[in-house]
């Protein structure tokens, strides 16, 4: 149980901090409903355990390949770079209410918008590789088991996160009038461009 609490709180910490997955999630909930944004924290939460899964594995020895390593980073970025354009869009183009059939998001479709958005960023294997070794280190996640329960916790961290994040976006959500949904989209596209071009000219800039 040690490991599972200390996935659990990673999980939990890593989701909090504000970045594109989170930008994402306010504004779908604000523009759809509140399934839409638990739907956007599970697609977060199976990226996060299967990147940690990866990291375990010593999938990190690939990132070690420069060409594929600059390729990841790109990409990456150009997802991200998308999701932004097309939020700046919508802040001009959909009033308040005025969504047709065909733009109001499902759950289906944030899920798989948010495995693509979690996923555009695979340096974080990296990332959850250095937790388990430092986990290790400190004899939290020793053996299958204990790993097991640490991804676990992690899974579970993080979708509690953006469910708790999304219940309290859609409790104001009737608070926003339509400038206030442009605000949003404005500043959640902006974020997004901006997150895209950090990871873009840090992977050119490594390796450039």
């Amino acid at each position: 149980m040690r490991a599972f609490a200390t996935g659990l709180g990673l999980g939990l910490l890593v989701a909090s901090e504000v970045g594109p997955i989170s930008l994402l999630c306010i504004r779908s909930v604000l523009r759809h409903q509140w399934l839409v944004g638990v739907a956007i924290g599970l697609g977060a939460a199976i990226i996060d355990v299967t990147y940690a899964t990866l990291g375990v594995a010593g999938a990190t020895q690939l990132l070690r390949v420069t060409a594929l390593r600059v390729a990841l980073g790109v990409i990456g970025a150009c997802v991200l770079a998308l999701l932004g354009a097309k939020t700046l869009v919508s802040a001009w183009r959909i009033r308040s209410g005025g969504e047709t059939a065909g733009e109001v998001m499902s759950a289906r479709s944030a899920l798989m918008t948010s495995l693509a958005a979690t996923a555009s960023n695979p340096l974080t294997i990296a990332s959850w590789a250095a937790v388990f070794t430092a986990a290790t280190t400190a004899h939290v996640s020793r053996g299958t088991v204990a790993t097991a329960e640490m991804l676990v916790g992690i899974g579970l961290g993080t979708f509690v996160w953006f469910t708790f994040l999304s219940t309290v976006v859609a409790a104001t959500r009737r608070r926003i009038g339509r400038r206030g949904l442009q605000t949003v989209d404005v500043a959640s596209g902006a974020g997004l461009l901006g997150f895209a071009g950090v990871l873009g000219w840090r992977t050119l800039r490594q390796h450039g």
